[in-house]
């Protein structure tokens, strides 16, 4: 923990589980982004990209009580969906055969979709 002159503290307190409600893997990341291009509706979606795994993923809000609290005093994240392809060597986007291009966010400094990407490779 920091402590700033102002009396402010800034506290690293990362998430201790994420729960995943349902996985998708695809084949390739090209069925991958056409698949998030459906779901977005034709507005612009990206994909997550850490150590050598494609996603995206749907958090549950935390609007719901009982979600929130897990959240605050577990540490607990819900995840509602994650869709996820192996793509062993990162490209800022994929572009799919009709055309499309979808943007691609190299994540792979976070240490808890790390730990995300791992799971989801032993899931092969």
């Amino acid at each position: 923990m920091i402590m700033i002159e102002n009396g402010i503290s800034v506290k690293y307190e990362p998430f201790k589980e994420i729960i995943i409600m349902e996985r998708t893997r695809f084949p390739t990341p090209d069925k991958l982004a056409r698949f998030v291009s459906i779901i977005a509706g034709g507005k612009l979606a990206g994909l997550y990209w850490v150590d050598g795994v494609v996603f995206l993923y749907f958090p549950l809000p935390a609007s719901n009580q009982i979600i929130a609290k897990e959240l605050v005093e577990e540490k607990k994240l819900y995840w509602s969906f994650i869709g996820y392809s192996p793509m062993p060597k990162y490209s800022p986007t994929i572009e799919t055969k009709e055309k499309l291009i979808v943007p691609v966010i190299d994540i792979s400094t976070d240490q808890v979709l790390q730990a995300v990407a791992k799971w989801l490779k032993e899931q092969e």
